[in-house]
């Protein structure tokens, strides 16, 4: 079958496929629509931003880094969402008649069917219009507008190529949990450049904008600037670069195409030897205490490796822990006691444990049977959480004294953290006793239907009582800091915080294991739920 007769059909099967996913149910179809508004609605005042951008000395500047994130967000989306368009698994085509040149054409056309091309178009016409200045530029701008959204649907399909074995199987389906660490880190570098930008003007964009030029989709839309300022030479160059990059990826995603379509899949094929292999205990065993307690944080430590919601909680946390005071010291605006945020998001993980477990808590369960089982649990839990929080609160603190130059503050900072840290340990064993909530695992939710009220009052409720179990060291530190012989003794607040700390964690430990051994049972039927 020709490219010709095919094309038509796969447009209709995407328009098929849209429409009978909005069928499913009315609140999907809000959804879409909801999102679709939105996105168009942003698309409108993105275009209606960037042409009167028009004749802005930095113009150029802001288009070209606004069309290199926009390629990176179609280079990434489908490993982040791969179920948001059902089109992206070409394997679901392989028992048909089809050739993969005929298949290429037919699926790149399909593609520009949805609101995320229709968005990308939006902020690519608007790009030219920002830049260009004359009949030229415009002419030029209509072969970099097809070319860039080209390049960009072509990069999406590509990755989505080489990676769909990956992203069909259910740890394929569990990377989207990471999207969250995206968007966070993504959200504070973006604030960072605002500040800069802000302070600085556009001119701060200028250096990064002379490289990415060079690199498509973005470099299209710098060949339209360079013919309206007459570089037809250089033009020239960054068109043909562009072109040449949707060759390259139009021959990548063929080459994978084929593969997909004539090789079977290796996840169906007899996995004899990987079976045959007996799983021996790592060497991190024979580093923990013996007993129940170094089997429970072996086994604490093993879901923050393995479990896809837990990797995803603990690596956001470990990334905002240190780009708040890491960005705000090489601002210059931050402080020391902004290191405290590391020890406050590591803290929040000790928040639901047992929801953690979800059903498999059940087992957990049938090994408590007194008072003494459950402090020995949630005691080796919370040595887990300190195997990595101490440290890496420790080192979040100096790295940020050391940017910002303010050793003398660095007992005090430290005192801080450990305290926050000891009493979030606390409220985080007792509320885990007394408000458990269940973790879906499927999915981007993070609590189950029903209990998002339980979620908010186990980790807001419990973070406002560790702010307020602190208020003795902060007290501590103030007065120190105002009395006028008090910046001699600021030292003490090392020992002090570490001290209090550790009492608060003792203490929550020792109040949260008689009712986690009385509420077995609801514990088990909350965190089991859903």
């Amino acid at each position: 079958m020709s490219a010709d007769a095919i094309t038509p059909v796969f447009v209709r099967l995407k328009l098929s496929l849209l429409r009978n996913g909005l069928r499913q149910s009315g609140g999907r179809k809000a959804a879409y629509i909801t999102s679709a508004v939105f996105a168009l609605l942003f698309a409108a005042l993105q275009l209606i931003g960037l042409i009167a951008l028009r004749g802005h000395a930095h113009a150029e500047s802001v288009v070209v880094l606004a069309v290199a994130v926009l390629g990176l967000g179609w280079a990434v989306m489908p490993l982040f969402f791969p179920s948001g368009d059902e089109t992206l698994d070409p394997t679901r085509l392989v028992m048909l008649p089809l050739r993969p040149r005929p298949l290429l054409r037919a699926l790149l056309t399909a593609s520009l069917v949805g609101i995320g091309p229709l968005f990308t178009l939006c902020l690519l016409v608007g790009s030219v219009v920002a830049v260009a200045r004359d009949g030229a530029a415009f002419a030029v701008g209509v072969v970099a507008v097809v070319l860039a959204l080209l390049v960009c649907v072509a990069l999406a399909r590509a990755v989505a190529a080489a990676n769909v074995r990956l992203l069909t199987s259910r740890k394929g389906r569990d990377l989207a949990v990471l999207s969250g660490l995206v968007i966070a880190v993504g959200a504070q570098i973006v604030n960072f450049g605002a500040q800069r930008i802000g302070a600085s003007g556009l001119g701060e964009l200028d250096p990064a904008a002379g490289v990415l030029q060079w690199v498509p989709p973005a470099s299209a839309i710098g060949a339209v600037h360079a013919v309206s300022e007459g570089s037809y030479g250089l033009a020239a160059a960054q068109l043909a670069l562009t072109a040449g990059a949707l060759v390259a990826l139009l021959a990548l995603w063929s080459r994978h195409l084929t593969r997909l379509m004539t090789s079977p899949d290796g996840s169906t094929l007899p996995g004899a030897e990987s079976a045959a292999k007996e799983r021996s205990s790592t060497g991190l065993a024979r580093l923990l205490p013996p007993g129940r307690t170094g089997t429970v944080m072996e086994r604490s430590l093993r879901y923050v490796w393995r479990d896809p919601k837990t990797k995803a909680a603990w690596v956001t946390s470990l990334a905002i822990g240190l780009i708040v005071p890491v960005f705000n010291a090489w601002q210059g605006t931050g402080s020391v006691y902004f290191a405290c945020f590391a020890a406050g998001m590591l803290g929040i993980q000790m928040y639901n444990q047992f929801g953690q477990d979800t059903s498999a808590f059940w087992i957990v369960a049938m090994t408590i049977s007194s008072t003494r089982d459950a402090y020995v649990e949630l005691r080796a839990r919370a040595y887990a959480l300190l195997l990595i929080t101490l440290p890496y609160a420790t080192l979040v603190t100096v790295l940020t004294t050391a940017m910002l130059g303010d050793w003398r503050r660095l007992p005090e900072a430290l005192g801080l953290s450990f305290a926050l840290l000891g009493a979030m340990l606390a409220t985080g064993a007792w509320t885990s006793a007394r408000f458990p909530y269940s973790i879906p695992q499927e999915g981007y939710k993070n609590v189950a239907p029903g209990q998002t009220g339980l979620a908010w009052i186990s980790i807001f409720g419990g973070m406002m009582a560790a702010a307020l179990l602190c208020a003795p060291v902060i007290a501590l530190t103030i007065w120190l800091n105002v009395s006028a012989d008090g910046e001699d003794w600021t030292w003490l607040l090392l020992p002090a915080g570490t001290a209090w700390g550790a009492v608060l964690t003792a203490a929550g430990l020792k109040l949260a294991a008689p009712r986690t051994a009385r509420r077995l049972p609801e514990i088990l039927a909350a965190v089991s739920k859903g």
